[in-house]
């Protein structure tokens, strides 16, 4: 198993001649804009220590980096998720993630990026010991926090179709939009909040797939999946109309 799926065309086709394989990629790139747009500016915060020439050079390397580590765990995923009991621990984990968002937002406990910064900040000073320069120091950094940011969307990628060509595809496209258009993404956010509750709505229903398929008990069909996604995403809208129609009316 692992990467000896690359070599097979109708692993290949299924992936890139296929609306559905497309529509898998477009799911995954979805997915992971959302999830990851405030982490890029995460990464833009700790790049910015270093003088404006090795910037773009520390995000570049850190681009490489996490699409060598994407498509390392892709490679490790696609033997590991054949077993039952690591699909069983991987929904677990996507239910647990999006229910801890909402309970967070309930409790209404203070922001994510707050506690982001603060493992941040320890990760940095402990390196500042080890005596490395700044720039191979905010490398590591970055690289670090790629991979943080990157295991729930792995997990739900796997969750959605095991392909490897349409977990690399949409993952590497993913990657790349995240740094490319995270502001767009962001101010996007900023007139719909709503759209990052539909994220974790979505991971909610990934880790519940998983686990029905793992036990045998329904198989969520492709059209169903597409479906269910454009159905959370057309009542995150109307949930945003209905807001801010009742704000203009205050």
């Amino acid at each position: 198993m692992g990467y000896s799926h690359l070599f097979e065309m109708s692993t290949f086709l299924e992936a890139f001649a296929t609306p559905t394989g497309w529509g898998f990629i477009l799911s995954l790139i979805i997915i992971e804009g959302l999830l990851s747009a405030d982490n890029a500016l995460v990464l833009a915060a700790i790049v910015n220590k270093l003088p404006e020439k090795q910037r773009k050079k520390a995000l570049l390397y850190g681009l490489w980096g996490a699409y060598v580590f994407r498509i390392v765990a892709i490679g490790v995923g696609i033997y590991l998720v054949q077993i039952s009991w690591v699909k069983y621990i991987g929904a677990a984990y996507l239910l647990w993630i999006a229910i801890k968002h909402f309970w967070d937002k309930f409790r209404a406990s203070g922001d994510d990026d707050g506690e982001e910064n603060e493992e941040e900040s320890g990760l940095q000073k402990l390196l500042a010991k080890t005596g490395l320069s700044l720039f191979v120091r905010t490398i590591i950094t970055v690289e670090m926090m790629d991979i943080a940011f990157s295991i729930d969307s792995i997990l739900a990628a796997f969750a959605i179709s095991p392909n490897p060509w349409i977990l690399i595809a949409g993952g590497l496209l993913g990657i790349l939009m995240m740094r490319l258009v995270a502001t767009v993404i962001l101010k996007l956010m900023d007139k719909i909040p709503e759209l990052e509750n539909a994220a974790f709505v979505l991971i909610f229903i990934i880790g519940l797939k998983m686990i029905l398929d793992t036990a045998d008990v329904y198989h969520m069909s492709h059209m169903t999946f597409f479906i269910v996604l454009i159905a959370v995403f057309a009542i995150t809208f109307v949930i945003n109309r209905v807001r801010v129609s009742k704000n203009a009316a205050h």
